[in-house]
């Protein structure tokens, strides 16, 4: 007996054995967690096996800790939080254009030239927001482009003169959003989380639709209630609130408070990347030189344009010249957000079954037919095919991201994320371009039902664009004959 428990290695069990004999014959006796016979009273029935814990983590000296819910997931909810704060803005320029045209005078043409500054900048500070945090760390960037936003939104109270407008919506705000755009949550996924990393982007993708779903009915009250100043300044405080969180939650990194990211191991804060801006460039560079980069960024330039610079800028007013009251095509536009996260989620299901390419030009070719539907569909009152249209719409409104995402990855390899960073910039572009032209066009036409008919047709090129994108053999890049 003595050699018995002098072989058993854990110290635990050594003592155990010596203190009682008889554990030492039951396999039970050599888990520390194993049911005892008796209460702590003494013998008497045994106890009920225990269910099944969930794992525990190991600290430096291989004992084991209760299990508590990782940092991480607490960083995920303050980036997810920052995001729809971010977002508030994006539902506001729709729901002003009819009411600055009103009291200023200013044609709508100026007005989408100020919203479409606003979106490109967007897209174009996206591809250098992840060197800034390199440079600079994720809180400080994050506190300015979310003190930029509250700027420019509470700044136009006190606008009289239409190149106001540009500088504060479309400079300003621009510049901040594009800040906390794709770079924001690919930073945060990438350095808190190993494991889980496609749900975490999901739900930092999904919190731009919740901000859309929350604020866009909220602002068209505001504005119907009480004038576009009080919703210009909801929008400021919304930014401004969630600054106190980013600045007391949010950490750079997990080394910045001794952790590993959730499901890795750790690993040392890397020092500030001086290199990164320059690397955004030379991927440019680089992509430039092939063939699918222009077909990818030409066609999710139509998707920008027919989402974020059509139906997100115009959509309103354009109801409202046709008798609908701002508040319900507001709440129209909301319903569009949560039909969005339902159609992203289900497309990159599809897009692991399926050809990326198939796939986008079925997007693209189904939302052109329903563009040039919608001009029958407006009405004064909200009826049964215009809801269809927008379930319709919202399933295809970011369902293009899976797939242009997987053909990035499938033609650039490693500089994938840096190139989808340019593609989504051509995306921020072309809906600028069509949310200043659409502004022209009301100003000119007196209606929009040409611009929903020239965005089906554009989407309809969008669908021949991908078409012609061959897949990518070994070692190269390039274009259907």
């Amino acid at each position: 007996m003595l050699c018995d428990v002098n072989e058993t290695t854990d110290p635990r069990v050594r003592s155990a054995g010596a203190a009682r004999p008889e554990l030492s014959k039951s396999p039970q006796a050599r888990s520390p967690h194993a049911p005892q016979p008796g209460g702590p009273g003494g013998p008497g029935k045994p106890r009920e096996p225990r269910e099944p814990r969930e794992p525990r983590e190991r600290d430096g000296g291989g004992r084991r800790r209760m299990f508590r819910i990782h940092r991480a997931w607490f960083v995920a909810a303050v980036a997810f939080v920052t995001i729809i704060g971010g977002a508030a803005f994006n539902s506001l320029p729709g729901l002003l254009i009819d009411p600055l045209h009103e009291e200023f005078d200013w044609s709508r043409g100026e007005i989408g030239f100020a919203v479409s500054i606003d979106m490109a900048l967007y897209g174009l500070t996206a591809p250098f927001a992840a060197a800034l945090m390199d440079r600079f760390g994720i809180r400080k960037v994050v506190v300015t482009a979310l003190s930029l936003v509250a700027a420019g939104a509470l700044l136009s109270v006190w606008m009289t003169a239409s190149w106001q407008l540009m500088l504060y919506w479309g400079l300003l705000v621009g510049l901040g959003t594009g800040s906390m755009a794709l770079a924001f949550s690919a930073t945060v996924t990438n350095r808190w989380f190993v494991a889980r990393r496609g749900l975490v982007t999901g739900i930092l993708t999904a919190a731009g639709a919740s901000g859309q779903l929350v604020f866009l009915p909220l602002c068209a009250w505001i504005v119907d209630e009480h004038g576009w100043r009080p919703a210009s300044v909801t929008v400021a405080l919304a930014a401004l609130v969630v600054v106190p969180f980013v600045w007391l939650l949010l950490r750079d990194h997990p080394a910045d408070v001794g952790l590993a990211p959730y499901g890795g191991e750790f690993t040392p804060k890397p020092p500030p990347t001086r290199g990164a801006a320059r690397r955004t460039l030379r991927v440019l560079a680089d992509a430039a030189r092939t063939g699918p980069f222009w077909l990818l960024a030409g066609s999710f330039a139509i998707c920008g344009a027919s989402t974020n610079g059509l139906i997100r800028t115009h959509f309103v007013p354009s109801a409202h010249d046709h008798g609908m009251q701002i508040t319900a095509a507001a709440s129209l536009l909301a319903v569009i957000g949560i039909f969005d996260v339902i159609g992203t989620i289900a497309s990159g299901w599809l897009t692991d079954r399926f050809e990326s390419r198939r796939l986008l030009a079925v997007y693209y070719g189904l939302r052109g037919i329903s563009l040039l539907f919608l001009p029958m569909l407006l009405a004064p009152t909200v009826h049964p095919p215009m809801v269809f249209f927008i379930i319709f719409y919202g399933l295809d409104w970011v369902a293009t991201v899976p797939p242009t995402l997987a053909l990035c990855r499938e033609h650039y390899g490693e500089d994938s994320a840096i190139v989808f960073g340019w593609v989504l910039a051509s995306h921020q572009v072309g809906a600028a371009v069509v949310a200043f032209l659409g502004g022209v066009a009301r100003d000119v036409f007196g209606n929009y039902d040409v611009v929903w008919y020239a965005s089906g047709a554009l989407c309809a090129a969008a669908a021949l664009m991908v078409l012609v994108i061959r897949r990518r053999g070994v070692g190269e890049a390039e274009l259907v004959a």
